[in-house]
C-alpha cells in the first residue's frame, strides 16, 4: 500500500511539473489600446512633432501593420469587435454608450451583455490570469447599475468610464505592472488589457510633460505632444518591466487604437477646459491635432481615416523585427481568434467568430487576401454635413481589394480598390458595376443576419423611467 501512495504522489508531483512548465511556456499577451489615437500620430509614422520612442521601440522591435482596420469609427462598438470577435452590430452597438435615454434613442443596449462569448473569459479557461487596466466604455460610468469589468472574465481590474470607483487615468502603467509581477512569480501566463486614455478628451496635461514642449508656438499642439508623450512613457514603463522580469522574448506585445483621431469642429479655436465624469477636468476638443496620415475623414468615419489605426506587434523570435507589412488587410475581429491561437486555446463549441486568426500573417508567413468580407454599420448623416463632408457612411463592406461605402438609405454609394488607393481618392463605381452589385447583395445578405433590436439583460432599471 505503501508503495502504491509513493507512485501515486511521484505521478501527481510529475503531472504538477509538467503543467507547470505547459503554463510557463504560454506566451504573455499584452493588447495597448489607445482611445482616438490617429494613424500618422506616432514618430515612426513620420508625424512632425509628436515623438513616441517607446511605441518606436515596438515598431524596431516587430512589425509595423499598415493595413490594421477597427470595426466602427467611435469607441464602444470598436472595443465591442476585441472583446467577442464579432461585428458589434450583431449586438446593437452601433454608437458610443451614453447615458440611458441616448442609449435608447439610438436602439442600443446599456451595455455589453457579459453572457455574450468574451475574448478575456476563454483566455482565463486555457489557464491565463487576465487584467484589464483603463478605459472600458463598454458600459458607462454614468449607468451605475451596468456590470463592472470584472464580471467579464478578469482576475483584476482597474477602470473608468464603467460602474463604480474610476480609476485614475494615470494609474494604468502602474497596476499593470504589479500584476505582471504577481503573476510571474505565480507562474502564470497573463493577458492584459492595456486600454490607456489617451489622446481622447479630455486632455490631462501634467507639468513634466507641458515642459517638454514648452517652445512649441501653437499651444494646441504643445497639448497634444504632451499628452501623447505622457501615455508613450507609460508604455514605456511596462515594456521595461517585461524586461526587467526576462520576459520579453515570451510576450506578444501588440499597440492599436479604437479608431481614427477626433478633430475640432472649429480650427484653432478657444482652449477650454472640460469635466468629464469619468475623468476629471482638462482641456477640450480644440487641443485635437490627431492626423490620420493622409486618410480620409476622422473619429466617426467608416472611410480609412475613421478605421485605419496604427497596429504594431512584437514577439522576438517570432515577429520579423523592424518590418513593415503594407499589405495584409487585418480587422479587429481578428485579435480574439488572433490571441486564442497564440495562447492554444480552442474556441467554445458553437462559437463562430467573424474574424480570422491572423498568426502566420503576424509571423509572415502569409499575407494572403482574406476569405471573409468586412462589414461595418454605424449612424451617420445623409447628406453629409459641410463640417465633416466625409462622415456621411453608414455602411461599409471590404471583400478582397475592394470597399464599397454606402449612405443609410442606400441611395448613394462609392466604390474603391482600396489595396491600390488606401487614400480612397478614385472611386471606381461607374466601371466596375459588377463589383457594386456583388458587394450590395453580400451588404444585404450581412444585414439580414442582424438582431432587429437588443434582448436579454443589457438594460438599465433606468430604461423603466422612460416609458
Amino acid at each position: 500500500m505503501k508503495t502504491l501512495l509513493i507512485a501515486i504522489l511521484a505521478a501527481l508531483i510529475s503531472w504538477s511539473g509538467q503543467d507547470f512548465a505547459a503554463a510557463a511556456e504560454k506566451p504573455n499577451i499584452l493588447f495597448i489600446f489607445a482611445d482616438d489615437w490617429g494613424w500618422g500620430d506616432l514618430s515612426c509614422h513620420d508625424h512632425p512633432y509628436v515623438k513616441t520612442p517607446n511605441i518606436d521601440r515596438l515598431a524596431k522591435g516587430g512589425t509595423d501593420f499598415h493595413r490594421f482596420t477597427v470595426a466602427s469609427g467611435v469607441c464602444s462598438p470598436s472595443r465591442t469587435a476585441v472583446m467577442t470577435g464579432h461585428f458589434p452590430a450583431r449586438y446593437n452597438i452601433d454608437g458610443h454608450f451614453a447615458w440611458v435615454p441616448s442609449n435608447a434613442k439610438r436602439g442600443m443596449p446599456d451595455w455589453l451583455s457579459p453572457k455574450a462569448p468574451l475574448l478575456p473569459r476563454m483566455l482565463q479557461g486555457g489557464g491565463y490570469r487576465t487584467a484589464h487596466f483603463g478605459k472600458w466604455h463598454l458600459a458607462n460610468n454614468m449607468i451605475p447599475d451596468s456590470p463592472v469589468p470584472g464580471i467579464y472574465g478578469y482576475d483584476a481590474y482597474g477602470a473608468f468610464n464603467c460602474a463604480g470607483e474610476q480609476m485614475p487615468v494615470h494609474e494604468d502603467s502602474e497596476h499593470a505592472n504589479a500584476f505582471i509581477e504577481k503573476t510571474v512569480a505565480e507562474g502564470k501566463p497573463f493577458f492584459i488589457n492595456l486600454w490607456i486614455h489617451e489622446p481622447h478628451t479630455p486632455f490631462h496635461t501634467v507639468p513634466k510633460y507641458e515642459w517638454r514642449f514648452r517652445d512649441m508656438e501653437n499651444p494646441a499642439d504643445a497639448i497634444y505632444a504632451s499628452v501623447l508623450s505622457h501615455a508613450d512613457d507609460r508604455i514605456g514603463e511596462v515594456l521595461d518591466k517585461l524586461d526587467e522580469l526576462k520576459i520579453a522574448d515570451n510576450t506578444l506585445v501588440v499597440f492599436s487604437s479604437d479608431n481614427g483621431p477626433a478633430r475640432a469642429g472649429t480650427p484653432n479655436g478657444e482652449l477650454k477646459l472640460n469635466y468629464d465624469t469619468a475623468t476629471g477636468a482638462g482641456w477640450g476638443i480644440n487641443a485635437a491635432k490627431g492626423i490620420t496620415g493622409g486618410r480620409k475623414g476622422y473619429k466617426g468615419a467608416l472611410f480609412e481615416g475613421g478605421v485605419g489605426v496604427p497596429f504594431i506587434a512584437r514577439w522576438p523570435g517570432k515577429i520579423a523585427a523592424g518590418a513593415i507589412d503594407d499589405s495584409s488587410l487585418i480587422s479587429a475581429v481578428d485579435l480574439l481568434p488572433t490571441f486564442c491561437e497564440v495562447a492554444g486555446v480552442e474556441l467554445p463549441d458553437g462559437y463562430s467568430p467573424d474574424g480570422l486568426s491572423q498568426v502566420s500573417v503576424l509571423k509572415g508567413e502569409a499575407r494572403a487576401e482574406r476569405t471573409k468580407p468586412l462589414f461595418w454599420k454605424m449612424g451617420a448623416p445623409w447628406p453629409a454635413q459641410k463640417s465633416k463632408p466625409n462622415h456621411w457612411v453608414a455602411y461599409a463592406v471590404v471583400d478582397k481589394k475592394w470597399k464599397l461605402v454606402v449612405n443609410k438609405d442606400d441611395s448613394y454609394h462609392e466604390l474603391y480598390d482600396i489595396a491600390a488607393d488606401t487614400y480612397e481618392k478614385t472611386d471606381l463605381k461607374e466601371k466596375h458595376p459588377d463589383v457594386v452589385k456583388d458587394l450590395q447583395k453580400k451588404l444585404e445578405d450581412w444585414k439580414a443576419t442582424l438582431p432587429a433590436k437588443p434582448t436579454g439583460d443589457v438594460f438599465s432599471a433606468e430604461r423603466s423611467e422612460l416609458q
